[in-house]
């Protein structure tokens, strides 16, 4: 399959059109502003539709009407922007309506900066929206498992009628790597647009659908919460994902890493092999649903002595992973913010001086 070399915002938009999604709308914020410019000039080639609107708000309730009349459709944002549409993806979540959401992590709080950043933890996985809602979160590490993702974000928003969100770092959008496009043969949604509003011929019948998120019988809205906890529960069963680099070996520190951040553990974990001091990282590939028993049978080995998380935030998975290892183990964060990675040899450094720490003991 032949690969071209794409800045990873533009991999992300080709892929999306390629994943069937005509339908596009958003407002610019570095440093993702190349997926609508990259799209402005190729959905009208490919009979889509490119929208800029006058805001975030403005672009989530586009979003929720396309979906709501069976159209897939997507928008892309960086954190404050993803902050301002939260009240509509809560509305999405509760309407039970698949769509795509974007977002390419800046540092904050506030306006912050426009360096990358892994800061939108809690927001994406915790925050997202009000009212227990959630959304299935996927975490690239390179350009080409962004466009990858593109595909099956959709392919599981679908799936589960609900928001999933693709998030990445600035520097997932912003590098150039080797990417290669897969043909997506199958570009029908998966439960067939019976929901949806335009949806009476494929239900059969003529009444007309109304998409809602309201339900102000207690009882009704109590079950309806249960039916979309039971749809979280399936996603963590069939759905959650994450790899290990070196947990062949006997490893005294697991690493835990997402995204690019995750690139720089596994030169770590090399470094370290190297040098004889044995290392291994567990990357969660999903946010939610997250592997906490995949963390916490690999942090249960007798080899392992404590466990890292290495984040470009202030701690944030830390306290996730804190909750997997539970009080068997330590656990400790390293990190940084505002734009800077931090770097192997660093990292290297913090391993080093907890495995230091432990013989002390």
């Amino acid at each position: 399959m032949a690969k071209v070399l794409m800045k990873g915002n533009e991999a992300i938009a080709e892929a999306a059109v390629r994943a069937g999604c005509l339908n596009y709308f958003a407002y610019p914020i570095t440093p993702q502003s190349e997926i609508g410019e990259y799209l402005a000039r190729r959905l009208p080639e490919a009979g889509g539709m490119f929208l800029q609107a006058e805001s975030e708000i403005a672009v989530v309730y586009m979003l929720y009407g396309a979906a709501g009349c069976g159209a897939r459709a997507f928008t892309s944002s960086s954190s404050p922007g993803i902050s301002l549409m939260s009240e509509g993806i809560s509305y999405l979540v509760g309407a039970q309506l698949p769509a795509v959401f974007v977002n390419i992590m800046r540092g904050g709080p506030g306006l912050g900066g426009i360096l990358p950043s892994q800061a939108d933890y809690f927001q994406a996985v915790k925050g997202v929206g009000h009212g227990d809602c959630r959304m299935l979160v996927l975490a690239p590490a390179s350009v080409q498992e962004a466009a990858d993702m593109m595909a099956d974000a959709f392919k599981l928003a679908d799936k589960y009628r609900n928001p999933v969100m693709v998030l990445g770092d600035g520097l997932i959008g912003q590098m150039m790597e080797p990417v290669s496009f897969k043909e997506h043969n199958d570009m029908t949604m998966e439960n067939k647009n019976e929901w949806a509003t335009t949806g009476m011929s494929a239900r059969g019948g003529d009444t007309p659908n109304l998409v809602k998120s309201l339900h102000l019988d207690p009882a009704v809205l109590n079950r309806h919460n249960l039916n979309l906890k039971a749809k979280y529960e399936r996603m963590a069963r069939e759905d959650m994902r994450w790899e290990m680099y070196n947990a062949e070996r006997d490893y005294q520190v697991l690493i835990v890493s997402f995204g690019t951040m995750s690139r720089v553990c596994r030169t770590v974990v090399d470094m370290l092999r190297a040098k004889g001091i044995e290392t291994a990282l567990l990357r969660p590939i999903t946010l939610f649903p997250f592997p906490e028993d995949q963390i916490a049978t690999a942090a249960d080995r007798s080899c392992c002595k404590a466990v890292l998380s290495v984040e470009m935030n202030m701690g944030q998975m830390v306290e996730d992973v804190k909750r997997a290892v539970g009080r068997h183990k330590p656990v400790s964060w390293y990190g940084k913010c505002g734009g800077e990675v931090p770097t192997p040899v660093e990292v290297a450094g913090v391993v080093e001086k907890i495995i230091a720490d432990i013989d002390k003991t």
